[in-house]
């Protein structure tokens, strides 16, 4: 047996009741979310209309990154994905320290999704407390994530495209209002992408450095199409037709949307604190535009946390199933769901919520530093970990998908993560976050090592 072969049969236990249109509606899900409807205005204020560069740059890094990722995902479909590539890749500590690195960046992400998406209901619910919306929330997506993964799916797909269609229906009206095509508008030329006087670039390189900052881990997500593989009904097949339709929406989807914004609406209105969907559509005169949108962010909370629910779950049960986690996380319910797995993230999602209410804000912070730059960490390992399966998946045959150009886009993307990393170190904020996700990453590996050790001990 090869050194690759023991994780096909990784996934075996669970259902296979997912469609290629559920994988990619989850990872639009996913990365299609706050990010996207309010994060967009800091990267504007930061570089001006050239966050359209700094898109496009974290654009090219993303795709290069999924590609490589879903080359493995097709030839090795498994359900700790990025984990499993990088056990057998690198090495046993890689794979445990990648996998409970994402599980715990997810349950942080968990407690803000479920929060903001609390706060803004109870708002609309005079004297229900934000603690009972967050309860009734988790409690529900508790019961659709142990239900069938088939059920599961669909659910996450009508989900996801409510989204999708607010994007589309924004992209239109985006278009028409560029082009004057609406009562009382006038074609808006190049006055505001220019930057009103100001230029393309106001701030320089260092403008667009700090866009990149923004924007890149708004792209967030869209891995969780290579964690969902390993429950589809081809796996081979779902992930290779995933991934290749997945990056090019996101990319529409950003691009767009950031173009369409940079067009519309001068650089200098943009904020962290008014989301430029808003902003365009008051332009476009739709009436309960903010109403509107407030739902909009509600959906898209509450979608990112469902999938994530669904990435934590299962990549908690495939820690278990490779030795690096409880074996009590690795059973599989009748229904062919991890139960035990799902139960404890969603556990740990409420603990996070709960994190929010009790715990000063400067601890949270500590802990959301922590995870702000674990996906950095996460892209890097899957690029060595391409590098240096690539050659055994061609010599064994595997390869239904292939990166373009190896090894020169894979050495590429790795330079490119590594200047990403030079960037972060000459921002104040930024720098806080990679030594927290440094001493993270140093914990994790640490207890690797002692889980081994006991491990070995208990085998002898």
């Amino acid at each position: 047996m090869s050194k690759t072969e023991h994780t096909l049969t990784e996934a075996d236990q669970l259902e296979h009741g997912l469609k290629v249109r559920h994988l990619t509606m989850m990872g639009l899900g996913s990365a299609i979310g706050a990010g996207l409807f309010l994060g967009s205005g800091v990267g504007i204020a930061a570089a001006g209309p050239a966050v359209i560069v700094s898109y496009v740059l974290a654009g090219i890094m993303i795709v290069f990154v999924m590609r490589m990722l879903g080359e493995m995902g097709a030839a090795l479909p498994a359900s700790g994905s990025f984990s499993h590539y990088a056990r057998i890749g690198i090495g046993e500590w890689a794979g445990f320290t990648m996998g409970w690195l994402y599980w715990f960046m997810l349950i942080m992400v968990l407690g803000v999704e479920i929060t903001g998406a609390s706060a803004i209901v109870s708002s609309w619910l005079p004297g229900v407390p934000q603690w009972v919306v967050a309860l009734v929330f988790v409690t529900f997506f508790a019961v659709v994530n142990l239900a069938k993964v088939a059920n599961f799916g669909e659910f996450e797909f009508w989900f996801a495209a409510l989204k999708v269609a607010v994007i589309v229906a924004f992209l239109v009206i985006g278009v028409l209002l560029v082009f004057g095509l609406l009562p009382d508008t006038e074609p808006v030329g190049l006055t505001h992408l220019l930057g009103d006087g100001d230029g393309f670039a106001p701030n320089g390189l260092a403008g667009i450095a700090a866009g990149l900052l923004a924007v890149a881990f708004a792209f967030g997500g869209i891995e969780i199409v290579t964690i969902a593989a390993a429950e589809s009904r081809d796996p081979e097949r779902s992930i290779a037709t995933a991934v290749r339709t997945v990056v090019w929406r996101i990319s529409l989807f950003y691009l767009g949307s950031i173009s369409i914004m940079v067009l519309v609406l001068p650089w200098t209105s943009a904020s962290g604190e008014t989301s430029p969907f808003v902003s365009v559509l008051d332009i476009a005169g739709l009436p309960y535009v903010s109403g509107f949108m407030e739902l909009v962010v509600v959906i898209a909370l509450l979608s990112a946390f469902n999938a994530n629910v669904y990435g934590t779950s299962r990549m908690a049960y495939s820690l278990a199933r490779g030795g690096d986690g409880p074996a009590v996380l690795a059973q599989i319910s009748r229904t062919g769901v991890p139960r035990n797995a799902v139960l404890l993230s969603v556990f740990f999602g409420f603990v996070s919520v709960l994190l929010n209410w009790w715990l000063p804000e400067d601890i949270l912070g500590i802990l959301l530093n922590a995870v702000g730059s674990a996906l950095l960490a996460i892209w890097i390992f899957v690029v060595v970990s391409h590098l240096r399966l690539r050659p055994t998946l061609e010599q064994e045959g595997r390869l239904t998908v292939r990166m373009w150009a190896f090894p020169y886009l894979s050495w590429l993307t790795l330079g490119m993560l590594g200047a990403f990393i030079v960037l972060m170190l000459f921002d104040p904020a930024a720098r806080i976050q990679l030594a927290s996700t440094a001493v993270l990453f140093l914990f994790i590996a640490a207890m690797s090592q002692l889980w081994q050790r006991r491990s070995r001990a208990r085998v002898q």
